[in-house]
């Protein structure tokens, strides 16, 4: 199992009855704004999210599909688990911009995937990270990029494989 909190929590979670939906409650508590698409985290692993939400009233736009905004919402949620999920310990993370093209009706429930490449956490202005939303016919509704800024965490020394103690003036 790993160490981290997020994978360690979910990974807990998934074993239970229904704890894949109380994982995605509590994490939605956390960036209260992802509870409106009510996002079910139906994969959580090292550098991929996937979750799922349903098409109802609450998400749709006029002409009856979900709305591109919900989906975004989604797509970010999807992010920020992964993201979480995923950097190092000395490394803190915040999104920075989204790229995103609509390639599609969104006219079922939504499956919103963020994933990078393993070995991409690095202290730098831009890690881009993939984000894709399919309607359960597989097709693409939207595709796109999140950009994240990945910096030091203050106070911070200890990396992997190295091991030190802050000093003291």
């Amino acid at each position: 199992m790993s160490d981290n909190y997020l994978l360690k929590l979910y990974q807990r979670s998934a074993r239970l009855p229904k704890g894949k939906l109380l994982f995605s409650k509590l994490f939605a508590r956390q960036a209260p704004y992802f509870g409106t698409v009510r996002p079910l985290v139906e994969e959580l692993r090292p550098n991929y999210c996937k979750v799922t939400f349903k098409k109802r009233r609450a998400v749709q736009n006029h002409i009856g599909t979900v709305h591109v905004i919900a989906i975004c919402n989604a797509l970010e949620a999807a992010m920020g688990a992964m993201a979480e999920a995923s950097i190092p310990k000395h490394l803190r993370w915040i999104p920075k911009g989204m790229d995103v093209r609509y390639t599609a009706k969104a006219d079922s429930d939504i499956t919103a995937v963020a994933e990078v490449a393993p070995g991409a956490w690095e202290n730098g202005p831009d890690l881009p990270v993939a984000v894709c939303a399919r309607r359960e016919d597989g097709t693409v509704v939207v595709e796109g990029t999140i950009h994240l800024w990945v910096t030091e965490k203050p106070g911070v020394t200890e990396k992997p494989g190295v091991t030190e103690q802050p000093t003291r003036s």
